[in-house]
């Protein structure tokens, strides 16, 4: 058993050193957040480079965001157990090896099999980000913190395509597409140069021992599940995908009673289940899996719509990015300021604005089809942007406000994993209800009507949202 040494750091103060604390952690969650993303605007230059075929671009995206998923709940567990500032640091210096690697191939095998590689260990270093700031911060600073982090999350996973598509273009010193996996190696290398002199260390005194068997059924259920998800409705759902999807049903139960049984028996679990005793962890890690899936059917029919519905570059629709990561920034910003004071209100309204913004989007486009103004189809996204910044800010803090600090990794991995198994849940449901209107290769009405229609869906999705979020913690009443 480890003992209590440096178990816990001290409480933070407001400070230039918990500044470099909290810039180095949320650094390497904007390297994953953007690397998630980044690659969609490169694999036309990718595929004519490498001569790669059809599937193997299907996985290049795939391969990054199933190993992430596998390795999440482990990789939580392993900072507990270990050291969060020694595993972060391992999983920075695995992504930024791996990153090389996809930077340096000449061919498409070896590119997936390093988007793999990159993935694993972005799944050990950001469980890490979330825990290091809960047990690093207290206080009105916690809130600002974990504000900042959300905000981080959600517009990595905007700003990717368009850092992918500048990149790209620039073409920095003849290296095209490749650029977009490179420029993590100098960033990668400062975080782990300040990571290794700034950075706390931190573990859980009472745990023990990696839970192996807890591993495999974890990793197991959890590519049971993704894997369909991510590559079945591209593939019209053919019997062998809901096998997996139910097989992946039986293992993940299985893995929950061996939870269940080690936990009774006083040994080391791998994942802690009395974090699900709070009603607020349960219901944000719900709400995290949703908000997912709405940025998984969003975001991608969205870009489709703009570039074969409304037949825009997407250097063209360059400023609808840009309005809905400024909205961002700026949601981000006022719920950490009023998140203290607010509490789940924060999330709600953000929910809310985007459900309102949508609803008018959707009449507009209904109202327009393909004639749609430029105008009219950028500007609600910077009112969308203000929404995700605020559900992305709230949301983190108030789900992970009052875990204790010895499963601090078990929860921030539970909750980037319901965040990965959402999304691939919403790129599944766009299959269903997007492209069975639009099939791959539509333009103009048939794109314009099936995003129209799809609208609905999401509109739906975030009431669900909004509505799990009363489990959240309510505002004190003023006296």
């Amino acid at each position: 058993m480890f003992t209590n040494t440096h178990t816990q750091p001290r409480p933070a103060r407001a400070g230039s050193g918990t500044s470099v604390i909290l810039a180095v952690v949320l650094i390497a969650e904007l390297m994953n957040a953007l690397d998630a993303s980044i690659v969609y605007t490169a694999l036309p230059l990718i595929q004519a480079d490498t001569g790669a075929s059809s599937a193997a671009m299907q996985w290049i995206p795939a391969a990054y965001a199933l190993t992430f998923a596998l390795g999440l709940i482990t990789g939580g567990r392993l900072g507990d157990l270990y050291g969060r500032k020694r595993v972060f640091l391992a999983g920075t210096a695995g992504f930024t090896l791996a990153s090389l690697l996809c930077g340096i191939a000449t061919g498409p095998q070896l590119l997936v099999a390093a988007r793999a590689l990159q993935g694993a260990g972005a799944a050990v270093m950001v469980p890490q980000v979330l825990a290091t700031v809960a047990v690093t911060f207290q206080g009105p600073g916690r809130a600002r913190a974990f504000g900042l982090y959300g905000m981080v999350m959600s517009l990595g996973g905007i700003l990717g395509p368009a850092l992918g598509a500048i990149l790209t273009a620039a073409d920095i010193a003849g290296l095209g597409w490749q650029m977009i996996f490179l420029i993590n190696l100098p960033v990668g290398l400062a975080t782990l140069a300040c990571g290794i002199r700034f950075l706390p260390e931190s573990r859980a005194p009472r745990a023990q021992r990696l839970d192996l068997m807890g591993v495999v059924l974890s990793a197991a259920a959890m590519l049971l599940i993704a894997y369909p998800l991510t590559v079945g409705g591209e593939q019209h759902w053919p019997t062998w995908s809901l096998a997996m999807l139910a097989a992946g049903a039986v293992v993940l139960v299985a893995f929950l009673l061996q939870q269940r049984a080690r936990t009774a028996r006083g040994d080391s679990a791998l994942m802690a289940l009395s974090l699900f005793r709070s009603r607020a962890f349960a219901g944000g890690l719900a709400a995290q899996l949703v908000v997912g899936l709405m940025l998984g059917v969003f975001l991608l029919t969205w870009v489709l719509f703009m570039q074969d519905g409304l037949g825009l570059t997407p250097w063209q629709f360059a400023p609808a990015n840009i309005a809905i990561s400024v909205g961002g920034m700026a949601g981000a910003m006022l719920a950490s300021k009023w998140a203290a004071r607010h509490l789940r209100r924060i999330p709600q309204a953000g929910t809310l604005l985007i459900v309102c913004t949508l609803a008018c989007y959707q009449l507009l486009i209904s109202g327009y089809g393909t004639h749609l103004p430029f105008a009219a189809a950028a500007a609600p996204m910077l009112l969308i942007g203000v929404g995700l910044g605020a559900i992305g800010a709230g949301l983190s803090g108030l789900t992970l406000s009052r875990i204790h600090n010895d499963d601090a990794g078990s929860a921030a991995g539970l909750f980037n994993t319901a965040m990965q198994l959402g999304t691939a849940l919403g790129l599944a449901t766009a299959s269903l209800i997007f492209f069975d209107h639009a099939p791959a290769g539509s333009h103009g009405t048939a794109v314009t009507t099936a995003f129209a229609g799809t609208i609905w869906y999401i509109i739906a999705a975030l009431t669900v949202m909004w509505a799990l979020m009363f489990t959240l913690p309510k505002p004190a009443r003023s006296t």
